[in-house]
Order: structure tokens, then sequence, then C-alpha cells
């Protein structure tokens, strides 16, 4: 079990509201290569990992996921308090304030609701950490796109943070596919199908 500390992983300090900002940055809420999509695929692939040591690698960054999920929110919440009718229909915010008010909701920034088909979760050790490989460099490149936008250095610190910590997800999982690699015989490596398996016996 995990326990939770009750702050967040990187002090989240906006003083200017800004909904258009809001809507760039959401994408990392409910999107494609968002926090949450991260943290449930890790989280999920972890059970079929090899070793403890794989398990563990998965548990952690999954963890940590969940909790930029939760910077994340923070973020969006900040910049879209105390709204005026005129900020919302000036901002262009008006679309999602017809459907969520401010509510934080896991949507991607052009509006597309967050999806479970964001991620994968294959069984197969090498899939999986090829997977989660180029999720992180899709999440990087996704804070490098948000970091072009932004002027706000309130915002611009806390997005930083979060970029190199993909990046240092990025380095762990390739520690972990050359883990995973130096421990797999031609048998196991293709234990799901049969078919390689006889080529392995042969």
């Amino acid at each position: 079990m995990w326990n939770y500390e009750k702050k967040l992983q990187y002090p989240i300090n906006i003083k200017t509201p800004n909904p258009a900002f809001a809507q760039i940055i959401i994408s990392q809420y409910g999107g494609p290569d968002g926090e949450i999509s991260a943290s449930l695929r890790y989280l999920s692939q972890r059970y079929t990992m090899p070793n403890g040591e794989l398990k563990g690698l998965l548990t952690d960054i999954g963890t940590e996921e969940m909790a930029h999920f939760e910077m994340i929110g923070a973020m969006v919440y900040q910049l879209t308090r105390n709204l005026s009718c005129e900020d919302i229909k000036k901002q262009g915010f008006d679309a999602y304030f017809v459907d969520h008010t401010t509510g934080v909701y896991t949507a991607a920034a052009n509006g597309t609701p967050w999806t479970a088909t964001y991620f994968q979760s294959k069984g197969d050790v090498i899939t999986d950490l090829h997977e989660d490989l180029a999720a992180e460099q899709k999440a990087r490149t996704t804070y490098d796109n948000i970091l072009r936008l932004i002027d706000d250095p309130d915002i611009i610190d806390p997005i930083r943070f979060l970029r190199e910590r993909e990046i240092v997800h990025y380095q762990r999982f390739g520690e972990g596919l050359r883990i995973a690699t130096d421990a797999l015989d031609c048998k196991n490596y293709y234990m799901y199908n049969p078919e390689f398996d006889k080529k392995c016996k042969n």
C-alpha cells in the first residue's frame, strides 16, 4: 500500500488566472499522453513484470505519475478560479464552461474526453517497456509544446519540473529494459507464443 503525503510533489502557486492557458495544460491531465494515462499504464503493467525489481520500477513511476496528475489538476484549478463571464468568453473558455463549469475534467486540449484506449498493457515485458519509453518521450514533447505557448513564470516553473521527471522516467525505463533483456533467454522471451517455444526446443 501507499502512504499519502498531503502536499503536492512540487508547489503550484499561480497568481493570475488564465483559462486559455488552462485549456492548453489540461491535455496533461486527460489527454493522450497525459499523467493519468501514464499512471494507469504503469500500475497495470506491473503485475506481469517478471521480477520484483521491474514490478517495483513500474509501481514507483506509476505512483509518481499520479502525483503529477494531481499537480496538473491543481494548475488547471488555479488558472480557472474566480472567472467572470467576460473572462470566460474573452479567453475562449465558454465551450468548456458549458459542460464542466470550472470543474477539472479529464480531457485533451482539443476537448476530447479521456479514454482507456490511450494506453496499453500487453503482458509482454519487452513490449510494455518499449511502450513506456515511448510514452515518456511523448509526454516530454507535450511539455515542450506547452512551454512554447506559455509565458507565465508561475506555470513555467512546475511544467519544467514535470518535463525533467519525464526524462528521468525515460532513463529508468531504459535501465529496466536492459535488466529485462539480460535476464531473458529464448524460451521465456516468447513464453506466451507456443510456436516460438517449439523453435527454442529444436
